[in-house]
């Protein structure tokens, strides 16, 4: 996929996805033409890397697990160092459909947006709308994230985006690491980044599991919370 001539990078973060990564690199190579597939292996214990290889996408192996917020900045770091024009992340499990990958593109092209979010929320989303205790804290970080910022988006734990150049070399520099999807709507606006929100069908995984579950669900929100505050505070002090 092309738009007007503008390189476009997927990156694809991935842990212990085998089962998942080939069939994920697959469908966006096919789906989405013209798009070169990153795939990050994250220290996979697992044929995470061989599979993706096999698939027909370039790998960066990460010599151990060092996080979903490392392994997406690695990705920005990559497409900042290559030149690429346009960014989608796109998650290794799966549940990301990449034939939205056109959608999520089209307002970075066209100059209407720095960063798309692919939401399962908004009318006209359909699919996998995730579980009950998930939607729980992702409706108490739409609440948050409009209450500190203004920017009103319904799904903002989605890691199905598209960013723009000026969105690859910020977060190429600096990218949340832990649970980063949140925060990085956060920072994205502090840099004055014009976000905008689009319905995608997602999709439930179909090998493997989840990181965030059970407990963590409670260890998320804590933590994001007191992440996207501090943000807060230190970007008003270097006002």
């Amino acid at each position: 996929m092309k738009t007007a001539d503008k390189r476009i990078l997927a990156i694809v973060p991935a842990f212990n996805e085998c089962g998942n990564i080939g069939r994920t690199v697959a469908e966006i190579r096919k789906l989405a033409a013209g798009v070169d597939v990153l795939v990050i292996d994250d220290g996979s214990r697992d044929e995470t890397a061989r599979e993706a290889a096999a698939a027909g996408g370039m790998v960066v192996s990460l010599p151990f697990n060092l996080g979903i917020g490392a392994a997406v900045q690695t990705g920005f770091q990559y497409a900042k160092k290559c030149g690429y024009d346009i960014a989608v992340q796109i998650d290794g499990d799966g549940q990301h459909d990449p034939s939205y990958t056109g959608k999520l593109i089209e307002p970075l092209s066209q100059g209407t947006a720095d960063m798309t979010v692919g939401s399962r929320f908004m009318e006209g989303s359909r699919g996998y709308r995730s579980s009950f205790r998930r939607r729980v804290g992702i409706n108490f970080f739409v609440y948050l994230i409009n209450a500190l910022t203004g920017v009103k988006v319904s799904d903002p734990t989605s890691g199905f985006r598209g960013y723009n150049k000026r969105m690859i070399e910020l977060f190429a520099d600096y990218y949340p690491y832990d649970f980063p999807e949140p925060e990085a709507i956060v920072l994205a606006q502090q840099a004055r980044a014009k976000i905008v929100e689009l319905p995608v069908a997602m999709r439930a995984r179909e090998a493997g599991s989840s990181s965030i579950r059970y407990f963590k669900t409670l260890y998320y929100m804590v933590k994001v919370t007191l992440a996207i505050v501090l943000q807060m505070i230190r970007r008003r002090r270097h006002k």
